[in-house]
């Protein structure tokens, strides 16, 4: 789900990973790896601002909400007192003010803050403020593991983000979808590609609970994503090799394949960007069919000597 720019190798493409990394992780020992796509469709706890524009009023273009304060990045939950969860209800709320001053509550950078904004008449008389809005977010990604004991899950290996500003988006609640495969759009050298998967709002196969930094997280309720799967144990960071690997991913249809590479580096426990170590592909199935890793694929599991070792997060 995330963009990210792709360089090419020879054949093979260069990729960064992430340990795992979920609550507890550090009792458990075994998990099931998937590697299946999902459909992933999230709410945002208020409405993000991704973007302030300027409203033609009668005597001219104006942006009460940077007069005011706001700036792109922004968490909205707050209009005069109303909890904010759309952007129908912060509309609501703005019309409701009649150009009056409202006080506005927000997030920046984790803190709570409150702003007046006064909005304005547009030229057909509409009151608006000046911004554009996400309340929501929906794309496809791929299902790490899964814990047969308590059906939580992991997946993507990197945070949901609103493209335009980077925020990760803060959850009010979410659902996963079944989905499959259609078509791949190849990726090349910058150009990271996409798989293109199809699904249905009334196939829910799982909650989403967390969206964080190293992915999201939840409980998978449809368990014949997983049933016939078994459980491999989970390797320790210090297990890790540099050498042959795989990985396991969906990038056709509705079935699972494992795709041959190399783990060419391994990197610090501090390391500034959180990975965990470099891959090349090495696969040529793999990379006749997608160039390689493209946007779908993320979250799908890496395993080394027949243990998770990690998840595949950004090309």
């Amino acid at each position: 789900m995330q963009r990210n720019n792709m360089k090419k190798i020879a054949i093979s493409l260069m990729l960064s990973l992430c340990m795992l990394a979920a609550a507890g992780a550090a009792e458990i020992t075994s998990l099931i790896p998937i590697g299946h796509t999902v459909g992933i469709k999230m709410n945002a706890e208020g409405v993000l601002v991704v973007r302030l524009t300027e409203v033609q009023t009668g005597s001219g273009a104006v942006c009460p909400a940077r007069s005011a304060g706001l700036n792109e990045g922004d968490m909205i939950v707050r209009v005069g007192g109303t909890a904010i969860d759309s952007n129908d209800s912060l509309q609501k709320q703005i019309a409701l003010s009649a150009g009056h001053p409202v006080e506005m509550e927000i997030v920046r950078s984790g803190a709570s803050q409150t702003l007046t904004v006064t909005p304005c008449a547009d030229k057909k008389g509409v009151y608006r403020i000046g911004v554009l809005a996400r309340d929501s977010m929906a794309g496809i990604g791929t299902l790490t593991y899964v814990d047969p004991e308590t059906g939580a899950y992991g997946s993507l290996g990197h945070g949901i983000c609103d493209s335009e500003t980077g925020v990760l988006l803060p959850l009010r609640d979410g659902s996963l979808l079944h989905s499959t495969v259609g078509s791949v759009q190849r990726g090349k050298a910058g150009e990271p590609g996409a798989l293109q998967g199809e699904f249905a709002a009334d196939t829910e196969v799982g909650t989403v609970r967390e969206n964080t930094e190293s992915g999201i997280f939840g409980i998978l309720t449809d368990k014949t994503l997983y049933d016939r799967l078994e459980s491999v144990p989970v390797a320790a960071a210090g297990e890790v090799q540099l050498g042959e690997a795989e990985i396991w991913s969906n990038v056709e249809g509705d079935t699972v394949q494992r795709y041959s590479v190399q783990v060419i580096k391994l990197y610090p426990a501090d390391d500034e960007y959180g990975r965990g170590m470099m891959l090349r592909v090495t696969d040529r199935a793999l990379l006749d069919k997608t160039g390689g890793i493209v946007q779908g694929m993320s979250g799908s599991p890496v395993l080394q000597n027949g243990k998770i070792i990690g998840a595949v997060t950004h090309v």
